[in-house]
């Protein structure tokens, strides 16, 4: 029997303060932007300082199935690719890019909300 690894518990300590910052987002880019910040945060968690990440290496993408996208640097790398496939981060991370997704389609279905918060 293998072990799973699971990142909830981590996932429980992000999601108050992302789901605050992504309810007062007042464009749909802030969003993407919270994104960035929450999930890298989540990664330098879970890697510790073993694995540098940058800004967009896990980016939204509310268009695709997954709603999120991860830079091939990644993807190509054993010790990155062995957590995510053997673990529920990618889960962890697919939540985050849900609620971040459902905003983001909600911002840009009204852009009136936006255009108000900029006259102000």
């Amino acid at each position: 029997m293998t072990k799973q690894l699971s990142f909830s518990k981590l996932e429980n300590e992000i999601m108050p303060d992302f789901r605050n910052r992504i309810n007062q987002a007042e464009s749909a880019e802030d969003v993407k932007k919270f994104f960035v910040y929450a999930a890298n945060e989540l990664m330098n968690n879970v890697f510790a300082g073993k694995l540098r990440f940058e800004y967009g290496d896990i980016s939204l993408a509310p268009s695709t199935d997954q709603q999120f996208s991860v830079a091939e640097r990644l993807l190509d790398m054993k010790e990155f690719t062995e957590i995510w496939n053997g673990s529920d981060l990618r889960h962890v991370t697919g939540r985050l890019a849900q609620t971040a997704a459902n905003r983001y389609k909600h911002l840009e279905k009204h852009p009136e909300k936006t255009n108000a918060k900029i006259r102000m």
